[in-house]
């Protein structure tokens, strides 16, 4: 009889090493790599989307299962060991009623003991840390289970459900959650660190997050650095522009930037220009969508891409030109860099060097430079570190330098009021011993 007691026992325990085993691993394993498998033909996959499809349902089977076993083990497992201990501890010599405390209390700490580590703790860890391979193997046997206890478990949920209702809360029908943006950036993050995307990977897509908030003034081409065919010149002058700079397109203005007339394709003006020499550049102007500079980057893309249109004109609250943005320059921003053959010379907008020191162009943007340095630098108002540090220190000149917060900027080049290139590296923090006594 105390054999079979005892067979029962390690029964009992592995079945509630099973319900455990089993909740764990459905709740931890990810319903997108269950669909990965199902998509890999994985027959077995099909079994955990069917518990995960219901998880409600199913993780109620396994707290039933838990609080069957647990019952079982409660009703059977003490008496069973405290039988079997009694007659060592009488051996003792002591009193009767000593006995029989010390052999309940020992059985109860045993058959506790075993209860939370063999059934409960020990299959917890294995279902988390493996919880796809526990869950291909336990769904098929939690599905047959919860069939046979359907009316049971129906039952209790019902009760439940009544039962939370009466202090106005309404059950959870969806275990699976959106994630946001940032736990979203963190996932990317450890996928990252942990080898299962590479850099490449990991650049696309932390920049598409980026994507989302850029304005269109934060990526332009700055008015002043335009590069524009003029109706008034000549046709070798603006020839010469062409040859000089090697754009695919050029805006065209009239009197000023402010007046853009379109633009002109150079392969379509070279092919008109084999023909007829003399040809007359305001017959070749196509249009140019205009849009205003604040509009958000994503919604620019969708228009170009409505449009045709390869460059487009940005224009400020005036109505004057503020800049212009390419394909290229809005395609930049979710796939890096991109370099033609023309583009040999073309220094990176920053450059990093040994100690933390960068060179950056002044049309960076000042979030970039937070990131970089983690500063904290005002960015509400303005966009690009060259026009923050010119509304901050106006008269700086070439070779300058000026501290401010954390950093240290030195103007390499200026062009007019536009500081072009800039030097920033980290202050050096001097410690001052304190005075000696």
């Amino acid at each position: 009889m105390i054999g079979l007691n005892v067979l029962m026992i390690f029964v009992l325990l592995l079945l509630t090493a099973f319900f455990v085993a089993a909740e764990f691993s459905f709740i931890r394993i990810r319903p997108s790599r269950v669909d990965q498998l199902i998509l890999e033909g994985n027959k077995k996959a099909l079994a955990v989307k069917r518990v995960t499809s219901n998880l409600d349902g199913y993780l109620s089977a396994c707290q039933l299962g838990i609080t069957i076993t647990a019952l079982g083990l409660g009703w059977l497992g003490e008496p069973t060991v405290e039988l079997m201990l009694h007659p060592l501890i009488a051996n003792l010599n002591l009193p009767s009623q000593v006995v029989s405390t010390l052999s309940f209390l020992i059985a109860f700490g045993l058959v506790t003991f075993l209860h939370v580590v063999l059934g409960e703790l020990a299959p917890k860890s294995v279902a988390i840390q493996k919880a796809e391979a526990v869950s291909m193997v336990l769904a098929m046997p939690m599905i047959t289970f919860y069939k046979i206890m359907y009316p049971a478990i129906w039952l209790l949920n019902g009760s439940a459900t009544q039962f939370i209702k009466l202090f106005g809360m309404k059950p959870a029908n969806e275990h699976e959650e959106a994630h946001s943006e940032e736990e979203l950036r963190i996932i990317l993050s450890e996928s990252y660190e942990s080898g299962e995307i590479n850099q490449a990977e990991y650049g696309y897509v932390s920049r598409i997050f980026d994507f989302d908030e850029l304005k269109a003034r934060e990526i332009m081409v700055p008015r002043t650095e335009m590069v524009c065919l003029y109706i008034h010149n000549t046709l070798e002058e603006n020839i010469n522009i062409i040859k000089e700079e090697q754009y695919t397109r050029f805006p065209v203005a009239g009197e000023s930037k402010d007046d853009i007339l379109g633009m002109i394709n150079t392969k379509q003006f070279f092919l008109k220009y084999v023909d007829t020499p003399q040809i007359n550049l305001i017959d070749l102007i196509n249009p140019v969508l205009s849009v205003p500079e604040s509009l958000p980057v994503k919604k620019l893309l969708k228009e170009m891409q409505k449009q045709n249109a390869h460059i487009v004109m940005l224009l400020d609250e005036y109505g004057g030109t503020a800049g212009m943005i390419t394909i290229e320059d809005v395609l930049e921003e979710i796939v890096g860099e991109i370099r033609d053959e023309f583009d040999s010379e073309e220094k990176p907008e920053i450059e990093q060097f040994e100690d933390k020191l960068i060179i950056v162009d002044g049309k960076v943007p000042i979030s970039d430079i937070n990131d970089i340095f983690g500063s904290d630098l005002d960015q509400s108002e303005l966009d690009t570190i060259g026009g923050w540090l010119y509304a901050k220190h106006p008269l700086l000149r070439e070779g300058m330098e000026w501290n401010f917060d954390v950093l240290s900027f030195k103007i390499l080049k200026k062009d007019g009021l536009s500081f072009r290139k800039i030097e920033i590296k980290p202050l050096v923090k001097t410690v001052t011993a304190p005075p000696k006594d």
